[in-house]
């Protein structure tokens, strides 16, 4: 493994005061927190969002927070759930408004973590909220898509959040909207080679050169299906027919953002290839692209491989959708 670090278990204080250091105007951290606050947040503002979750996405969570996007956002360890007193001492800088909303992935640590904080913090009279993303269908069927992970939904459920809170809706309205974006997403991977931790300095799991795994987590928990490597081509449909034939309600006439993302060693070029497929195969489908975000959004670590979501919109979420946005890791912009 060959990495540019220092002590392996220091990696995320450091990449969190590195991206202090980077982006001073506009962040603070807490002392002795890998939580980070935006330095002003407007005043119009009815509720505050909070994002969070392990580091080793990035830029997923720390770099979405700015203007139109998250507000807070709390880092915790390589993979690994904030700790209670993070998140609860995140909510306490970030509620400068009605309330808060927190955004995290459904993934067990986070949830005990997330959810005490969130008691606590209701006990000080805090209005604190919770919005869970599970939109990885490779890891629970349709019945049970409460039990899915969350993944590269992320990104689209937090930007909607942002626009939402930026343009002073009340607070149930954000909560109302934020929920139906996360109910809207769905997504699947497929990964090329497996990541590595840099306190362990190995690899998770292993393919061989001639095979992909399909479904594989960002954690790199098991998929649904190893099969032999194919063409870009034929891995798009296998993302696009596993997303749209789940239970996201998208037919012919209907608009959606897509996400194209790479886990950490794709590069722009598989990635815009991949896109071409897709787009051919949402015109068959009828199906109208509002908009197409691709690149690192929602990696881990050095793996190769790729994930596709997909956001059905209408009016209301693609008007917020359009609102601007600007932070480290993404921006959305009118030409």
């Amino acid at each position: 493994m060959k990495k540019f670090m220092n002590d392996p278990f220091e990696v995320t204080n450091e990449l969190v005061e590195g991206f202090v250091i980077a982006n001073e105007p506009h962040f603070r951290k807490l002392d002795g927190m890998n939580v980070v606050v935006k330095k002003e947040i407007p005043e119009n503002k009815k509720a505050t969002i909070l994002i969070g979750g392990g580091s080793g996405h990035e830029p997923l969570f720390l770099e979405f927070i700015g203007k139109g996007m998250g507000d807070c956002a709390v880092h915790g360890n390589i993979f690994a759930s904030p700790s209670v007193d993070m998140v609860y001492e995140g909510i306490k800088a970030a509620n400068t408004a009605d309330g808060v909303i927190m955004i995290y992935g459904n993934y067990q640590g986070d949830i005990l973590n997330f959810e005490m904080a969130q008691e606590m913090a209701r006990m000080e009279g805090i209005r604190v909220d919770t919005v869970r993303v599970w939109d990885d269908v490779a890891s629970a069927d349709a019945e049970h898509k409460e039990d899915r992970r969350g993944t590269s939904a992320d990104l689209p459920v937090i930007k909607i959040a942002g626009a939402a809170s930026e343009k002073g809706l009340a607070y149930d309205e954000v909560l109302r909207i934020v929920t139906k974006a996360r109910d809207n997403c769905r997504s699947i991977g497929i990964s090329l080679s497996s990541c590595t931790l840099p306190a362990v300095g190995e690899p998770i799991f292993h393919l061989a050169e001639d095979e992909m795994y399909v479904g594989m987590g960002v954690h790199g928990e098991p998929g649904v299906e190893i099969r032999p490597f194919c063409r870009a081509d034929e891995a798009a449909k296998i993302l696009f027919d596993k997303v749209t034939n789940d239970d996201l309600p998208i037919k012919a006439g209907d608009e959606a953002v897509l996400v194209v993302n790479s886990y950490g060693a794709t590069t722009r070029m598989e990635l815009l290839i991949i896109i071409r497929e897709i787009k051919k195969l949402c015109d068959a489908a009828g199906i109208g692209i509002h908009a197409v975000e691709y690149g690192d959004l929602c990696t881990s670590q050095e793996m190769a491989g790729v994930s596709f979501t997909m956001m059905k919109l209408d009016d209301e979420l693609k008007a917020l959708y359009d609102e601007p946005a600007v932070s480290p890791g993404f921006s959305r912009v009118q030409w």
